[in-house]
Formats: structure tokens, sequence, C-alpha cells
């Protein structure tokens, strides 16, 4: 649907990468009537230009059926999936195991009083 081309838009390489990640279309019911190619590069947009929903291009899909897609995907996880899916093809193809062997957690603490309670300096000086 898209007649434009964005500097977001999914490149085929990308799109074929992407493409065998998303849900199928269901077997019964209504028939899809958008491309889930042309969803992805509107959500794509949104996100590299930090707009509305509603001030999607018009050669996108309809914003309503975009962050519907959208919703639902984040509902069912396909977001997180799809990440996860990419970052072991690109480990992969680093000549790296998929799934990393070592993980690090960094933590940060903020003191807010000697005990771990309220910061009593603060509370006097906003009195």
């Amino acid at each position: 649907m898209s007649e434009r081309f964005y500097d977001s838009d999914l490149t085929d390489e990308e799109w074929q990468r992407i493409e065998p990640l998303l849900p199928l279309a269901k077997s019964l019911g209504k028939h899809r009537e958008v491309s889930l190619r042309d969803i992805l590069n509107a959500i794509f947009y949104r996100a590299d230009n930090g707009i509305k929903w509603r001030n999607l291009p018009c050669d996108f899909p309809v914003w309503q059926t975009v962050y519907g897609y959208y919703r639902l995907w984040v509902r069912l996880g396909i977001w997180e999936q799809i990440n996860i899916a990419l970052v072991q093809q690109v480990r992969i193809s680093e000549g790296r195991a998929a799934q990393p062997s070592l993980a690090i957690i960094d933590s940060q603490s903020v003191k807010l009083g000697q005990k771990g309670g309220r910061n009593t300096e603060l509370m006097a000086t906003s009195r």
C-alpha cells in the first residue's frame, strides 16, 4: 500500500527475516485486507518520527488498523519473540552461540537516608 519510501521502511532482506516470525492469517473469519509489511512500516515510521498514531501519513493503512495490530502483538508477546529471534540470528551470523553463556546484571542503589527510610533533610527543607 505504501506508495512512498520512508527511511524507516523495511528493506526486502529485513522483511524476509521478520515475515516468518509474524502470526499467520486466521483460517476462519474475515480475510486480512492489509499487508503486514505495510503495518510494520507504519509502526516503524511512528517510532522513528515520534508522532501520534492519528498522524500517520495517509499512504499507510488507517491508524486504527496499525494501532490494533501493534496492541495485539504487544499482548501476544510477538515483539519480544521477534527480538529474541533476531538477536539469535545476529549471534549465529557472528559465529557465536544462539544463547549467551553469561549475563551481567548491574544495579544501582539510591540512599534515601541513613536507615533506608525517608530523607528527613529533604522533608525539613520543603516545609
